[in-house]
């Protein structure tokens, strides 16, 4: 049996049509990059502390690697910090930034550290663009480790839910409660 007749091609068009899909595939690629990359101080590199990624994964502990350098998201109730009810400040884990205080952080249900405040001049924020949801990522604004992200739904007096990643913290408690 012979093959239906398909007219003839040109290596001229066929050329072309390959050329066209390559460059409008590497130019939506390049779209896409720039779109995902915009207005990220963290992928940037605009940070006091900066550190080749061999050293983070040597001074940090794989979990807290995992969400501070390469934007991960622990467990919910996994964090003991869920728990934590002492006076004191929690800072970076990745530079020990006082990040938020005590009295600030309120239990959301969601099963991660909540705050309602962070402490001035500690965090920077950015536009998060995974899952293709424009959230508002939350990073220690000293050596740009992820710590989670900022939602409308808080409590007063903000109105604002700091949702943080218990591996990106530590805790330091202040002298009266230590």
């Amino acid at each position: 049996m012979s093959e239906p007749f398909a007219g003839p091609k040109s290596a001229a068009i066929e050329g072309m049509s390959r050329r066209a899909f390559t460059v409008g595939g590497a130019s939506i690629a390049a779209l896409a990059a720039v779109w995902w990359l915009r207005d990220d101080p963290v992928r940037a590199g605009l940070f006091e502390i900066e550190k080749a990624d061999d050293e983070w994964r040597r001074i940090l502990k794989p979990a807290a690697y995992r969400v501070l350098r390469q934007h991960g998201t622990e467990r919910p109730h996994s964090s003991p910090l869920n728990h934590e009810k002492r006076t004191g400040t929690f800072v970076c884990a990745g530079c020990d930034l006082p990040l938020f205080a005590s009295d600030t952080k309120y239990d959301s249900g969601t099963g991660w550290p909540s705050f309602y405040r962070p402490l001035a001049n500690a965090i920077g924020t950015a536009t998060d663009r995974t899952l293709f949801l424009a959230r508002t990522e939350v990073h220690c604004r000293r050596c740009g480790g992820h710590l989670g992200h900022v939602f409308p739904d808080g409590p007063p007096p903000t109105g604002q839910r700091y949702c943080i990643n218990g591996v990106a913290l530590g805790f330091v408690p202040s002298l009266a409660s230590a």
